[in-house]
Formats: structure tokens, C-alpha cells, sequence
């Protein structure tokens, strides 16, 4: 396996609760080439702090703060701008990877040739233990297999800079990173699953995900504003994506 940088995009936002086990997570990595870029959307708790005394015991830990609160597309763009990796991988505030996440994940592009991949995940609760729920990853899936019900966990994401340049989300309030992906499969035609459980998201009582209802909106904005789908097929993607819900299949 040849040893490129990896630049790991961090957006956080008030999580001095969970981004120090998150850091852990990555310096437990089997995998050393990398860089973690820290962007910091003007946080009002101790965040800042938590992460220099990381920054302290490992510079491969970069720490950047917005000027004003901006949100977390800007948060992942800034580090997206700072990145200075083959590989750009994606991790939430507040998830946590396994040892071998790195390691294996590039190994697996690296020997297939891939630039778009994602992993199998699972769910835990705000104190870290399991929710008994896997999430499995797709072999291979195209944009409209994306489309109809996102088969990618964000802090499971990794893609090859070199083959499909820096991608940068559209700017709107959630499902952003659904929207990146839908973005990355305009320039790359599939994201190849590993069926490996590299990652476990942790599923927190009132986040902006946590709340579906509100989501529907957002699901609209980006079926019919930014993907430019037909009234009909944007509702067929939003029923669906209800029904999923209602039958708690994810």
C-alpha cells in the first residue's frame, strides 16, 4: 500500500463533550499518514481548548476558527481549502472510527483503483454504547441508487483529490452532505462500498439530524433546486424517504 496523506475534514461546533474521544479515535489509527483539519464555526464552549491540548501532543492536528458562525458546509469547505492530502476522508465532531478504518479503507481503493468510497457503520447512543443497528454499505452504487435513499454515512467517507479534484457542497442548512455526495457522483459514476464496520455514529437527542420532520423541506431544496428533478420524481424521493423512516429501516 503506498503511504499517501490523508487530510481528515472536522467541522465542530460546541462538542467539547465528545470531540476529545473523537480525536482519540483518530491518533488510534493503524494508518499514520495523516492530517486532521479542525474547523471550528465559532464555538461558545471549551471545543478550542480540548482540541490544543491535542494539538500539543501531535501536529498533525490542524486547528482553524471561522471569523463569524457560518455553519457546517462552510466549516467542511475551509477545510476542504486547507487540505493538503491525496485522500480527503470525512469525520463528524462526534463519531468515532475503529483502528483499522484508515488502514483498510485505502487499501481498498488503492488496490481497485476506486475514488469515491464509503464503509458499513454502526449506530451508538450519546454515551457510546451500541443501538444494536448496522448500517451496510452498498458493493456499488450509482447516482440514482444515491438518490433513493443514501446509502452513505458522512464520517464513513473518503475520495481521491487527485482523480476528482477538492469537491465542495452546496451551502444549505441540512442534508448537505447528501448533497455532496450527489455532487461527487456528477463527476465520479459510482461510490464502492466496503462491507467492513470501520465507524460508529452516534445517534444524539436533539441534533439537526435527529428531527425529521423538518428535514422534508430540505429534502425538497435539494431534490428541485439543486439536483433539478421533475415535482413528480421529488416527491416520489420524499415518500420514500418517509417510508423509510416510518419503517425505522435506517
Amino acid at each position: 500500500m503506498r503511504p499517501e496523506l490523508v487530510s481528515i475534514v472536522m467541522p465542530a461546533y460546541n462538542c467539547a463533550l465528545y470531540i476529545g474521544e473523537t480525536i482519540e479515535s483518530v491518533l488510534k489509527q493503524s494508518y499514520p499518514y495523516w492530517e486532521l483539519i479542525v474547523v471550528d464555526d465559532c464555538s461558545s464552549d471549551n471545543t478550542r481548548d480540548i482540541v490544543a491540548q491535542y494539538m500539543k501532543k501531535d501536529s498533525r492536528i490542524r486547528y482553524f476558527l471561522l471569523e463569524k458562525r457560518s455553519g457546517v458546509v462552510a466549516a467542511r469547505t475551509k477545510a476542504t481549502d486547507e487540505a493538503r492530502g491525496k485522500y480527503i476522508a470525512f469525520l463528524d465532531s462526534d463519531d468515532l472510527w475503529y483502528p483499522e478504518k484508515l488502514k483498510k479503507q485505502i487499501s481498498f481503493m488503492q488496490e481497485n483503483g476506486y475514488a469515491f468510497t464509503c464503509t458499513s457503520y454502526e449506530k451508538v447512543n450519546e454515551k457510546g454504547e451500541p443501538l444494536r443497528k448496522i448500517i451496510r454499505s452498498v458493493p456499488r452504487a450509482d447516482y440514482d441508487r444515491v438518490l433513493l435513499d443514501c446509502p452513505i454515512g458522512n464520517s464513513t467517507v473518503i475520495y481521491d483529490t487527485e482523480k476528482l479534484g477538492k469537491c465542495r457542497g452546496p451551502n444549505i442548512k441540512r442534508r448537505n452532505d447528501y448533497a455532496l455526495w450527489l455532487r461527487i457522483l456528477h463527476r465520479e459514476p459510482f461510490v464502492y462500498g466496503l462491507p467492513n464496520i470501520l465507524m460508529q455514529y452516534r445517534v444524539r437527542a436533539g441534533s439537526i439530524s435527529s428531527n425529521k420532520i423538518p428535514l422534508i423541506r430540505y429534502h425538497w431544496i435539494l431534490y428541485r433546486d439543486i439536483e433539478k428533478l421533475s415535482v413528480f420524481r421529488s416527491i416520489f424521493h420524499i415518500a420514500y424517504w418517509c417510508l423509510i423512516k416510518i419503517l425505522k429501516i435506517k
